[in-house]
């Protein structure tokens, strides 16, 4: 969806976006995350120990990863034409109920529901997320985001 400014974004509160586009999880990206994080737990990096001793058949994403790819989902699914900047404000609510298994396809669901005014021309927007794993019942991730975006 485009919008052409924060007020025309703010018209559609309580609206589910189109999802987003769909992600491929690589073991590349864990592995990447895994160095950032310093996080290098066997089920996420040894994809031969992962399949004969894990209870997922191989290796999966951190948690962590699902959550911080909200960013990168919600940018295939909304532009905000007057953007200058977004940055992430926080969260109220985040809940793992799946394991992404390496070569998942996920994608973002994401409704605003709240918006609040914020000095320097922002708005912080609350978003209900919820990151689905292509053909599982339960999702990756399900979460309550908050971000900032300025004009």
């Amino acid at each position: 969806m485009v919008f052409q400014n924060l007020k025309a974004l703010k018209a559609q509160k309580a609206i589910t976006f189109p999802p987003s586009d769909w992600l491929i999880v690589h073991q590349q990206m864990v592995n990447a995350f895994a160095d950032a994080t310093l996080d290098h737990q066997w089920i996420h990096t040894d994809p031969q120990r992962a399949k004969n001793e894990s209870p997922f058949g191989g290796t999966v994403a951190h948690g962590f990863m699902s959550l911080s790819l909200l960013t990168r989902l919600m940018e295939s699914m909304v532009t905000i034409k007057s953007s200058k900047m977004g940055m992430n404000y926080g969260l109220n609510k985040v809940r793992f109920p799946s394991p992404v298994r390496v070569g998942s396809r996920l994608r973002l669901h994401a409704t605003p529901i709240d918006f609040e005014e914020f000095p320097n021309n922002g708005l912080k927007i609350t978003f209900h997320c919820i990151v689905e794993i292509e053909n599982q019942e339960k999702p990756a991730c399900v979460a309550e985001w908050i971000t900032l975006v300025f004009e």
